[in-house]
This record gives C-alpha cells, structure tokens and sequence, in this order.
C-alpha cells in the first residue's frame, strides 16, 4: 500500500513544484523586464512540461528508459485523445487555418521524425541535440512571427498580477523550492512506479504511458478545460499541440543528450504507431467542420480507450 500512497504524493509534490517553479521564475522575469508574451513562451511553457522533464530525465538516468519514452508518447496521446476530448466536450473548440498551417503539421513532423530516430532502438546525444536544437529554432521563429503579438496573454498576465510584487528573495525562494519540489516528486514517482510494476508483472513501459503519463498531463488537462469553459479556444488547442511538440523537442531532447534514452521493440511496434495514428485521426476531425466540439471530442475520447483496451 505504501508504494501506491508514496507515488501520488510524489505527483502532487511535482505538479506543485512545477507551480511554485514557474511563479517564482515568473516574478524575477517581471522584474528583469520582460512581457507578458515573452514569460508565457518562454518561462509558464517550460515551467509547465517541467514535470515530465523531471520524470523523464530521472527515469533515463536510473536505467528505466522505458518510463522514460513511455512518458512522453503516452502523454502526447492522452494530450489530443483524453485532454483535447474532454475540452471539446465542455465546449466547442474552433479550429483556424493557421492551427492546421502551423501547430499541427509542427505537431505531426516532429511526431514523425520522433518516431524514425527511435527506430534503431536508441536515441543518443546526437539525436538529442537535433531535437534540442529544433525546439530552440522552432522558438525563435514564434519569437519573430508576426502573430506572437497578437496571442492571448489574458492567463499569464493574471499569473504577473498575482506575482509582480513578490520580494527578489521570495522569488528566488520559490524558484528553489520548485526545483526542489520537482526532484523529489520525480524521484518518488519513478521509484515507486517501478516498485508497483514489478510488484504485479506489469511492465514498465505500460506504467509509463498510462499512469505516469495521465499524471504529468494533469496540467495540460486544467488548463484546456478552463481554457474551453472560457470559450478562449485557440488557448485549448495551441496549448495541447504546443504540449506535443514541446514533449518531444526539449524533453526528450535534453534527456538524451544528458543520457541516452534505449527505445524497446513494443513502443516501435505499437505505442508510436497509435501517436502517429491519433495525430492523423485529429487532422481528419479538424478538417470536417474546422471544430472539435462534443461529437468530434466523444470520438477522441473513444479513440483514447481503444487505445488503453488494447494495451492493457
């Protein structure tokens, strides 16, 4: 029982650091200067894959590759199948050209080539740096794209309301308290899965895309609700395929280039297939109606329990 209690203290503790993280280094970000689009790019969209960085890194360097790759695909999966699902659900999602043109043909390419460095069964340093490397030109071009300015800022200038008057010394103490959070919370995650796997038979790989991974995408799973209940769609969308691109090119990325990440013959012949598979599946119900709403969102969700029925 206490693998079991210690694992989800260990989740509560990581979404928590990855909170604290990211409003400690959004208040000196205020205070150096920056705006409210630049802190939303850069600093709230890292702070909130920091947990998955955390397990995924974690994982890498205590041999358990499998709850390593197996968080990534599986939270890319839940991302469009569970998190977009749910959200079209609770309200209609619009989908605009410039979602199809840019997010999710980036989304779709990057899945793709994901798949293809992992089919020799090893992403090393040399991959790592190519996908590291794609994530900061993919950046710098969003950076400079004349559409930057015109994204909806209204939830991180909310997040600058709150923290714009925290001391420098409160600031750097909840920065560090968030990198402390996200340690131990993944250490107690990794660790305890792993116990739990093998307590009953079950494989790593199986614990790392379903567990682990709904786990690290409880953030993505908030914020699109909330975003959709609001009816700021274009937040809904951009964040779960923005999620995507961001789970393979810097967190796989960085883990890799740190250590290499072993990829086993049961994610090549089925795991990445079902990535792929549900990202195709989106375009097709993105291009019916140009809209994820309550039909196209059952059929996600649909999709997503396939997907858990045939792997468990």
């Amino acid at each position: 029982m206490l693998p079991y209690f210690l694992l989800f203290l260990g989740l509560i503790i990581l979404l928590y650091g990855g909170k604290i993280l990211v409003d400690g280094a959004s208040a000196m970000a205020v205070k150096l200067g920056m705006s409210a689009g630049l802190i939303g790019m850069t600093v709230v969209a890292f702070g909130t894959s920091a947990p998955e960085l955390l397990v995924s890194l974690n994982a890498a360097l205590k041999g358990n590759s499998d709850i390593s790759i197996g968080n990534v695909v599986g939270s890319n999966i839940a991302n469009i199948g569970l998190v977009l699902g749910i959200s079209g659900i609770f309200y209609p999602i619009l989908i605009k050209r410039s979602h199809i043109k840019i997010d999710y043909l980036v989304t779709l390419l990057v899945s793709i080539l994901f798949y293809g460095l992992s089919y020799n069964g090893l992403i090393g340093f040399w991959e790592g740096i190519l996908l590291f490397g794609l994530f900061i030109g993919f950046n710098i071009y969003l950076f400079k794209s004349p559409s930057a300015d015109l994204v909806d800022n209204t939830e991180v200038e909310e997040e600058i309301e709150q923290v714009k008057n925290y001391s420098w010394l409160a600031s750097i103490g909840l920065f560090v308290g968030g990198v402390l959070g996200l340690y131990f919370g993944s250490e107690l995650l990794v660790t305890n899965a792993v116990k739990i796997s093998r307590e009953f038979g079950v494989s790593e790989r199986v614990i790392g895309v379903t567990i682990i991974a709904i786990g690290t995408s409880l953030p993505e799973l908030i914020t699109s609700i909330i975003a959709a209940l609001s009816k700021r769609t274009d937040l809904a969308l951009g964040n779960i395929l923005g999620s995507n691109i961001m789970n393979i090119l810097s967190i796989i990325g960085l883990t890799a280039i740190i250590k290499p990440i072993g990829v086993s013959q049961e994610f090549i012949d089925s795991d990445f297939l079902w990535m792929l598979g549900i990202t195709l599946f989106l375009f097709v119900l993105m291009r019916t109606k140009m809209r994820v709403s309550k039909v196209e969102g059952t059929l996600l969700l649909l999709s997503y329990a396939a997907y858990l029925f045939f792997l468990l």
